[in-house]
């Protein structure tokens, strides 16, 4: 079967597309799974006539493995949350069986990248706006996200597979072990309020209009503390001072405290600690989008640089402040 077989029958499962006569199907990219774009024509029968209604929609197949990682139910109803936040397009169908998933298109977007959020003018501020409308919007996803929980199953899921660790993995883990007591503490305030989190903020997840900026692909969302989405998505578009300093004013609409500016600072070397297994998981079941063993690698050096940092230990010292 094609691709535009498969998508085809794909968005002929969804509530009013069973008759859907796709005029364009676009691949979009995804690192793990299959997202398409389709011009879909629903035909529909009017006494005496048949008319079509043009309507653009994505397809989202999930990519062969995921279910051990990625759990589709979940996913499904943090989606819908966040488009009652404002934040994601709405989900036309879900099926959390098979991790198919379909969604409303959003048009006259830009798909950000690196590059684009350099050049993009205002592209960091319109991301802390976005972040800041999903973490403040009072909904409640589905799952904690727990760094060290995760660390572990996902070690769990390398067990089975055919690949080694990155020397000193072991011991970056065990040297981060008072990074997490201090991300779990709050100063005088306790420990860190939750908020719905996209917790996988890749550039690629950020759709532009040059006004505001829309957030989707819900895989790996849940609970947590906001500030590891501002965090990691410093990281995923390899921001500059400058530009972490115009997301960070419009995600507080002030000036960050030495505390929250420390904790993005933490959660910046931790997302690659987690996001180094990814990697490694992806590389091990063969997956063909890029060389993940390199990404794994780069991933984890640039942790270890980052806690070897001598700034390290002054943001850590201000986030056990608070």
């Amino acid at each position: 079967m094609t691709d535009d077989d498969e998508v085809t029958a794909a968005l002929r499962r969804a509530p009013g597309f069973e008759s859907t006569e796709p005029s364009r199907i676009e691949r979009l990219g995804g690192m793990t799974n299959r997202v398409f774009l389709v011009e879909a024509d629903r035909v529909r029968v009017d006494t005496d006539r048949v008319a079509t209604d043009g309507r653009r929609v994505v397809v989202r197949l999930p990519g062969e493995g995921t279910e051990a990682y990625i759990d589709r139910g979940v996913e499904l109803l943090n989606a819908k949350a966040a488009h009652r936040a404002g934040v994601a397009p709405a989900v036309i169908f879900g099926d959390a069986a098979s991790g198919l998933m379909i969604t409303d298109a959003v048009d006259d977007i830009v798909t950000m990248t690196p590059e684009s959020f350099d050049t993009r003018s205002g592209a960091p501020g319109r991301a802390g706006e976005a972040l800041a409308r999903l973490h403040g919007s009072g909904e409640t996803f589905e799952f904690r996200f727990e760094l060290f929980a995760m660390i572990e199953e996902y070690l769990g899921v390398l067990a089975g597979r055919t690949v080694s660790l990155p020397d000193g993995y072991h011991d970056v883990v065990r040297a981060a072990e008072p990074v997490g007591e201090a991300l779990q503490s709050q100063g005088a305030s306790g420990t860190p309020a939750l908020a719905p989190c996209h917790c996988d903020p890749l550039c690629e997840n950020f759709l532009d209009d040059g006004t505001r900026m829309w957030i989707v692909d819900w895989e790996y969302s849940g609970m947590n503390d906001p500030l590891w989405d501002v965090g990691d998505l410093s990281v995923e578009a390899g921001m500059s001072d400058t530009q972490d300093a115009e997301m960070l004013e419009a995600y507080f609409g002030r000036s960050p405290t030495d505390a929250e500016r420390g904790r993005v600072v933490l959660y910046k070397a931790m997302c690659d600690l987690l996001w180094t297994l990814w990697g490694l998981i992806q590389h091990a079941d063969g997956n063909p989008a890029e060389d993940f063993m390199a990404y794994a690698t780069t991933r984890f050096e640039r942790c270890r640089d980052l806690m070897d940092d001598p700034a390290f230990e002054a943001h850590l010292a201000a986030v056990r402040a608070g």
